[in-house]
């Protein structure tokens, strides 16, 4: 191993919805069938896009203007998971850049690992479908911990799953709960500006150690040059 491939932390975790995976493409066919099923107009894909970071429960809201103290959320957000678990990894992929960063990952025996708001069904299946270029050491989710992100305990797991301590890992996120968590946890933090980024959000104002626009660029970081 040459110094420029030495790895600068012993784990890289990845939030998954527009920060390892681009989900996007199938939440927008679950959504607008959703919509198409009952004669109602098609959101625009980007808009959808933008709104995923804030999981089913932000979808809803988004298509139907609705609260989450409405009576009709609940079951418009049972009815539409439905509709998402019909087509949960179709279309569904790493971001460019991330199938050769594990792949180096593999080849250096280099843990990497997931912290997700994400259900771990819906985690679970999405993984099993995709043949990834190596398998994450560590997947947590909310069914694992009592408290989700911003708080840290979802990052504290995933490190004590892999052994290491919190300030030798990296956390790579695209929503400003992913950095606060990170970094509450005593964690290096990548704000992934190629992410689902709401039109009020700027990943600059998140205090991340990093900030990339491209998922490229991690390589440089986790391999300091």
């Amino acid at each position: 191993m040459t110094h420029d491939e030495n790895p600068a932390y012993r784990a890289v975790l990845f939030d998954l919805d527009g920060t390892l995976l681009d989900t996007a493409p199938d939440f927008v066919t679950a959504l607008n069938r959703m919509l198409a099923q009952r004669g109602q107009d098609l959101l625009d894909p980007h808009l959808i896009r933008t709104g995923v970071t804030h999981g089913s429960a932000g979808l809803i809201s988004l298509a139907f203007g609705l609260r989450a103290d409405s009576p009709d959320f609940e079951p418009l957000r049972q009815e539409f998971l439905g509709y998402y678990q019909d087509c949960l990894s179709q279309q569904t992929r790493l971001f460019p850049g991330l199938e050769q960063l594990l792949t180096k990952f593999a080849r250096q025996d280099i843990p990497w690992g997931i912290v997700t708001n994400k259900p771990e069904l819906y985690t679970r299946a999405i993984l099993s479908d995709l043949k990834l270029p190596s398998a994450p050491r560590t997947v947590i989710c909310p069914d694992h911990v009592s408290r989700t992100k911003p708080d840290p305990e979802p990052v504290l797991l995933a490190c004590r799953e892999l052994n290491i301590a919190p300030a030798e890992a990296l956390y790579v996120g695209d929503h400003l709960r992913d950095i606060q968590a990170g970094l509450n946890a005593g964690c290096y933090t990548v704000s992934a500006a190629y992410g689902y980024i709401g039109g009020d959000d700027d990943p600059r104002d998140w205090g991340a150690h990093f900030l990339i626009t491209d998922p490229a660029q991690l390589d440089a970081i986790v391999f300091a040059r």
